[in-house]
């Protein structure tokens, strides 16, 4: 069931869309910032409260790579694999991460701390490479400088 700060959430963002199906996104955003995923029940509570069908939620839920249908870390990793980041030596630092939080690409460390994604593009191509740890971009990075990032999130 949506808690009531989520249905006043979703209520304040439908006034801005003609059609109910249109505050989707900033729905499942909304469900998203407050349980750290979007679990089956949520996506039929809010097609619900939308008068929605559960499908039609889920495909909007699907749809978007940022919008998490399982359990994630507490510490979301981005990586960065577009053209100029993978150029730049993102597949070693891939491994690295791997190799450092004990993971595959789309798992969680055993702690729980982090999930590592892929991503298809952070918009700092001239930065590359780069990644993101929940809102926070990383810029330029080497595996010395994943590992400090790593620790300020432990």
């Amino acid at each position: 069931m949506l808690s009531e700060q989520e249905q006043d959430a979703i209520r304040g963002e439908l006034a801005r869309y003609a059609l109910k199906r249109g505050a989707v996104p900033e729905a499942l955003k909304i469900v998203q910032a407050r349980r750290g995923w979007v679990s089956d029940e949520a996506v039929r509570d809010i097609a619900d409260f939308l008068g929605l069908t559960p499908e039609e939620v889920d495909e909007v839920a699907t749809y978007y790579c940022l919008v998490f249908r399982r359990p994630v870390g507490r510490h979301v990793i981005l990586l960065c694999d577009s053209v100029s980041c993978w150029i730049t030596d993102c597949e070693t630092l891939r491994e690295h991460l791997c190799r450092r939080l004990g993971v595959g690409l789309g798992e969680t460390s055993g702690d729980g701390r982090f999930t590592l994604l892929p991503v298809a593009c952070l918009g700092a191509c001239d930065k590359a490479p780069v990644m993101m740890v929940d809102d926070d971009l990383h810029v330029e990075l080497t595996t010395e400088k994943i590992d400090e990032v790593l620790d300020r999130y432990r």
